[in-house]
This record gives structure tokens, C-alpha cells and sequence, in this order.
């Protein structure tokens, strides 16, 4: 009987760093698509793409709509797929929007979203999670350093490296108010996080991390030989970026809030078995089980 090693070992005794075991893309380097040659071995080398202007203003305005709609709607509120900022008690996230918002649900099949995800990965792909974020002015909270990966294998069962994710801005980024934060070139080395993960664990990282958070010395070794990136773009910018990235983004104390769409896309040959280091499966709404490929 062969026992199969895991490659990505996390939420053990000690932190681990572990050399990506994956392509970053997955399709072949000259297979048409909308993103440029030069543009794939970018994402390559450094884990992320970024286009200025995808949406443009008058289809920002109907997302900016829609995204205003679901966060004041005492329906959506009370679902278990909303989930609030402890301090303000306002909406922090809505996750599975593109199951209950159709207008959300066409950015998802939008060939300019999709068709980006498909090149990189080399094959159909479906929605393994999708949330707007939303940071109101004055105080709301940011999102610690961590890689989604190290979060989506050890909790949801994604085995390997093949997924992407893109960051729609609704509202402008400024160098102010709460931008994402990557580490250019951190995608290649997996850092397995220490301690157990606890049951229910998602219900308290949606609001503050704690499993699955990095330590500050390797944080530190990170941000020393890769740097860090602070993405700003007018409404309509997007950024792509690879599952293993070192990311995250501060608190907004200014006035300006910062809203955007997540979409997160996972190769139909990637999909979902159980949680390598977690007792139960996260819920669906959060690591999707239903692996229908976006048409």
C-alpha cells in the first residue's frame, strides 16, 4: 500500500517553508487568450497581473448598485454568508454572491474575468469562492498577512496549487485607505503555519485571523527578499493574483471606503477533497463542493 505524502504540511507543531511544488500557469505559454505573453510571464515570475481599467465607469456604477443593495438588505444581513466587523457591527463580507446576486453572477461568466483565469490555469474552472468586500471610512478592519493557499488546502481540501483569484475595485484604491499588499515572488515558497486548527474555525478568521497566520520572523524573511506591493487603481482596476501569495491590507481610518468583488477560480482538475489539517470542511458558501465549470 503506497502512503501519499502531503507536499504543502501545515497546522503542525513548528512553522514549515516548503518550495512550490506547482506551475504558476498551468496553460501553454502561447495559447490565445486575453492576456498577453509578456503579461503571463509576469504573472509568473512575480504572482500577480494587474489591468487598469477593466470595468468600465457606467458598468462600476451597476456593481457599485448591486453591492449597495445586498449590504442594506435586512435579509441578506441575517444570512449566514454576511459577516460583520466586531466593532461597528457593519457588514465586513458577503460571500457566494454570485449565487445570490445575478448581476454578480454574470461578472463571474464575464469572458474578461473567466477567460483570464482559464489561461492561467490551463483548463475549465469554477468558482471555489466569491465575496464583495467592503471597507467603510473610519475604522474598518484590514486583513492580516497570509497565503490563501496555505488556508484553502488545509481547510477546504484544495490539493494543489492551481487557483486564482482576482480583486475587483468598486471604489478607488488609494495608498490610503486599506489597499491590498503583496509580496512580489512569495508565491514560491509555501509557509506551513503552526498550531491545530480549531473546529469552527472560520467563523472567528472571517473576523480576526489567528490559524493560519504567519509568524513575524518569517513574515520578516518574506518581506525582506521579495518586498511588498501596495496595488492603488481608479474604480474598474482588477488584479489577478496567484493562491500562495503573501498578501493582505491595513485598516481604512480615512474617510474614503474601499470596496471590491473577490473572485476566487479553481481548476475543474483541482477539486476539492477532505481538509488536509482541519477536523471539518469549512461550509460551502466559503469552499465551494459544487465544481460546475463557468460557462
Amino acid at each position: 500500500m503506497t502512503t501519499l505524502t502531503d507536499p504543502y504540511p501545515s497546522r503542525a507543531a513548528t512553522e514549515v517553508a516548503v518550495p512550490r511544488q506547482d506551475p504558476v500557469v498551468w496553460g501553454a505559454p502561447d495559447e490565445p487568450g486575453p492576456i498577453s505573453v509578456p503579461d503571463l510571464h509576469s504573472y509568473e515570475r512575480d504572482g500577480f497581473l494587474s489591468v487598469e481599467q477593466l470595468l468600465s465607469e457606467d458598468e462600476v456604477a451597476v456593481y457599485r448598485r448591486e453591492l449597495e443593495r445586498l449590504v442594506t438588505d435586512p435579509a441578506v444581513r441575517a444570512d449566514e454568508r454576511s459577516v460583520v466587523e466586531p466593532r461597528t457591527q457593519e457588514i465586513r463580507s458577503v460571500f457566494e454572491v454570485h449565487r445570490i446576486s445575478e448581476v454578480f453572477a454574470g461578472l463571474v461568466r464575464d469572458e474578461r474575468v473567466v477567460g483570464r483565469a482559464r489561461q492561467i490555469l490551463g483548463s475549465d474552472v469554477y468558482v471555489h469562492q466569491s465575496r464583495i468586500n467592503v471597507k467603510p471610512g473610519f475604522g474598518a478592519s484590514g486583513f492580516y498577512w497570509h497565503s490563501d493557499f496555505e488556508t484553502w488546502h488545509a481547510e477546504d481540501g484544495l490539493p494543489n496549487m492551481r487557483t486564482v483569484s482576482v480583486s475587483i475595485a468598486l471604489t478607488e484604491n488609494l495608498d490610503t485607505n486599506g489597499g491590498l499588499m503583496i509580496m512580489p515572488g512569495s508565491h514560491r515558497t509555501f509557509l506551513g503555519c503552526a498550531g491545530a486548527t480549531p473546529k469552527d474555525n472560520y467563523k472567528k478568521s472571517l473576523q480576526m485571523q489567528d490559524a493560519g497566520t504567519p509568524s513575524d520572523e518569517a513574515l520578516t524573511e518574506l518581506a525582506s527578499r521579495h518586498g511588498i506591493r501596495l496595488f492603488t487603481g481608479r474604480a474598474g482596476s482588477a488584479t489577478w493574483f496567484d493562491c500562495n501569495c503573501m498578501h493582505g491590507s491595513g485598516d481604512n481610518i480615512t474617510p474614503f471606503p474601499r470596496s471590491n468583488v473577490f473572485i476566487v477560480f479553481n481548476s475543474v482538475e483541482n477539486t476539492a477533497v477532505e481538509p488536509f489539517a482541519a477536523p471539518v470542511r469549512r461550509p460551502e458558501f466559503i469552499g465551494a463542493r459544487d465544481f460546475t465549470p463557468v460557462r
